[in-house]
């Protein structure tokens, strides 16, 4: 998919996707009644959202390299999204939009030292679906706040999380231990084995909180870390074997190997779900956090046609995959190029579970359930998206000086800079997704436009301020 001019019809031409929409019969969204009234069959939820997995690393999204059969098989009985954004280009302030519904003008976690925490005020997706009658549960990578702190996940209304709360902690797949609503869980096995890894004995909790649930609406968010480094996966597992022997570098070979390891996960939580009964009952969603770590280009070529990776305020560091998967309210082989990004996560589960009225009033998301459930003439769209993040100097441990990077999204529009310094470079998504040619000098007045939601919806940032550490260590 190595193309300059890049379209929605390109990209369903590439992937052998039709477009398709479809009729929901009954089915009510976009305003407070959206799904209420099914009060004794809320769906559950899965939103799995795995960690630098790029924009073009999966089947359905292009990938000639990576195996992702499961993924792709969702893709062809769900919806698939071509301008799904994350964000933020990096992990921490990335979920911290996604769990509160505020763009990176607003939300409270900016920085990405890995253990800034969520303030008690800050509310989540948790608090409000807890308040409409949903088991939560969290399994894999927090990054919003260490043990000890306001931002834990269970004083933010998750019943259980199993996992990393500090992400620095998550860059170790064979840690001595995780944590569990706080309390130290000590990790068995030996030091790369199959049971020892992390992300197995994550994946293994999830399924055994999914099952005891199965009985009562439940939000199970799945914050998986694969196929973020540091590249380190089992010997033992299938997917390693079919990867090993290639002629690609090794950090290429693993990511490979981790994302068709993911694959098969999905592939069984499905089969769990079918199992139970409650496929019918289940949407799932699957995304990425950010761009890919690492592009690897001429082996994975994981930003496609993307310009840019993670830490990148270009398309290849926010653009991402999505999927969502509803058997008999989402029609197979549906492509929508609706723009959406993570702020949206939180009105359309509050949506889905007719909670509306427990979310925040200030939110910058906006539910996407009716492109979900093919009334697209109903799915409002944003006036624009709004992403920052400032480079910081961990030598220094201070923030590097005119380092703020923004960028807006304003329909065909994008607007980017990586310096609070420079002007802002413009770029016409609809004839260059590439975003080799910047048409600033010729569209001031679209610049100014978007300089000006910018000053209108854009606070400075509180204090972020990582918690005491032990000595000799950078988490809890």
């Amino acid at each position: 998919m190595n193309m300059q001019n890049y379209s929605r019809r390109s990209f369903l031409k590439a992937v052998g996707i039709g477009a398709t929409s479809l009729v929901i019969e009954g089915c009510v969204s976009g305003s407070g009644q959206s799904l209420g009234r099914r009060a004794a069959n809320k769906p559950n939820i899965i939103f799995i959202v795995v960690d630098d997995m790029g924009w073009a690393d999966l089947g359905c999204y292009g990938s000639r390299q990576i195996k992702t059969p499961n993924i792709d098989k969702m893709a062809a009985e769900g919806v698939l999204f071509t301008d799904a954004y994350s964000g933020c280009t990096v992990c921490a302030p990335a979920r911290s939009v996604l769990m509160t519904g505020l763009h990176m003008g607003h939300t409270s976690v900016r920085g990405n030292t890995g253990g800034i925490p969520l303030r008690d005020q800050d509310v989540t997706i948790a608090e409000v679906l807890k308040r409409a009658g949903y088991a939560t549960g969290g399994f894999g990578k927090w990054g919003l706040g260490d043990v000890q702190t306001p931002g834990v996940p269970e004083k933010h209304d998750f019943d259980e999380f199993f996992g990393y709360y500090h992400q620095v902690h998550a860059h170790d797949y064979w840690t001595q231990y995780l944590w569990r609503n706080s309390q130290k869980v000590p990790m068995s096995g030996e030091k790369g084995s199959a049971e020892r890894y992390t992300h197995n004995r994550i994946f293994e909790q999830m399924l055994k909180f999914i099952r005891r649930n199965k009985d009562k609406p439940f939000f199970c968010y799945a914050p998986w870390t694969p196929p973020h480094g540091q590249y380190q996966i089992p010997e033992s597992d299938p997917a390693w074997q079919m990867y090993k022997d290639k002629s690609w570098p090794r950090d290429a070979r693993v990511v490979a190997a981790m994302d068709t390891m993911i694959d098969r996960h999905v592939g069984e939580l499905l089969d769990l779900l079918r199992e139970l009964e409650i496929d019918e009952r289940t949407i799932v969603f699957f995304c990425s956090d950010n761009g890919a770590a690492k592009r690897f280009d001429g082996v994975l070529d994981s930003s496609g046609p993307l310009r840019g990776f993670k830490r990148s305020m270009y398309e290849g560091g926010i653009r991402v995959p999505l999927i969502a998967r509803w058997p008999g309210k989402t029609k197979g082989g549906t492509v929508s190029g609706h723009v959406c990004y993570f702020a949206d996560v939180m009105p359309t589960m509050a949506d889905l579970a007719g909670a509306l009225k427990y979310m925040p009033a200030d939110v910058d998301g906006l539910s996407i359930v009716p492109e979900l459930t093919g009334r697209a003439d109903e799915q409002k769209k944003h006036e624009f998206l709004y992403w920052e993040w400032q480079l910081y100097n961990w030598g220094k441990n201070e923030n590097v000086p005119d380092g703020l990077m923004q960028a807006v999204r304003m329909g065909k529009w994008k607007a980017v800079r990586h310096k609070s310094n420079v002007p802002f470079e413009l770029y016409d998504l609809s004839s260059d997704v590439g975003e080799k040619n910047n048409v600033a000098a010729g569209h001031p007045e679209i610049v100014a436009k978007i300089e000006a939601y910018i000053k209108r919806d854009r606070i400075e940032p509180r204090d972020q301020i990582e918690p005491d550490k032990p000595e000799g260590k950078r988490f809890r």
